[in-house]
């Protein structure tokens, strides 16, 4: 049976947590690791976390059209006027999901900052704020240390993920894996092929060598790799 959640429509069973919507036991476990975190000194915080489908479309179209910065690999804008469809189309994916693609559909991942040592408006999610030196380079280490001890890791890992890394995105895994497992490309497709979605042409053509290496290529999570198989 497929699961149009997962997808990013049919909203799923969510609660809200401090003003953002997770599922009840991520948030349950998010409740604890904050406390544990506390204790330590570090503040916690989600810049975002569920986005459905129509959000996250909207991002996308808004960088495909250069509403918004498209960046590279160093966190630096891109002039999109020079790149080709395939190109820009790359260059998007390297820190944002096509819409149904996004593991912010499932209630499972969120954004992390630590609000002891940023404001959320003074915040950008690049690494340069995780890596020594930078606001959140605590909470990086301390959650590298102990996010597992509630259920979380970071999905996003140099050389083990599609995605480049993400210092400041974790996964509930325990729902995350399952709801990876259950992914179907053709579901995705049909939706896409509904959309009002920039780059549609190339994204369809490419489809399943994207769903393979944004949604599946991920780092393993502690429950062990997932090995879906695309259906023909």
């Amino acid at each position: 049976m497929l699961e149009p959640a997962i997808y990013g429509f049919d909203e799923p069973t969510l609660v809200d947590h401090q003003g953002h919507r997770l599922a009840p036991e991520c948030a349950a476990q998010l409740t604890k690791m904050q406390g544990a975190a506390a204790s330590d000194g570090i503040n916690i915080a989600i810049c975002s976390s569920y986005r459905d489908f129509n959000r996250q479309l909207g991002i996308w179209n808004a960088k495909a059209s250069g509403k918004r910065p498209v960046l590279d690999a160093a966190s630096r804008p891109i002039d999109i006027e020079t790149l080709s469809d395939n190109e820009l189309l790359d260059a998007i994916l390297r820190w944002s999901a096509l819409p149904g693609m996004s593991r912010h559909h499932w209630g499972t991942d969120l954004d992390l900052f630590d609000a002891n040592a940023i404001s959320q408006a003074s915040l950008e999610l690049i690494d340069s704020e995780y890596q020594v030196g930078g606001p959140c380079h605590g909470l990086h280490q301390w959650l590298v240390a102990h996010a597992a001890d509630f259920g979380f890791y970071f999905p996003y890992q140099a050389g083990l993920s599609g995605v480049s890394p993400e210092p400041w995105h974790l996964s509930y895994y325990p729902l995350a894996d399952s709801h990876l497992a259950s992914f179907d490309i053709h579901a995705l497709e049909t939706r896409l092929e509904q959309a009002d979605i920039a780059l549609k042409d190339p994204i369809l053509a490419r489809l399943e060598e994207l769903v393979s290496r944004y949604v599946y290529f991920v780092a393993p999570s502690p429950n062990g790799p997932v090995n879906p198989i695309i259906n023909e």
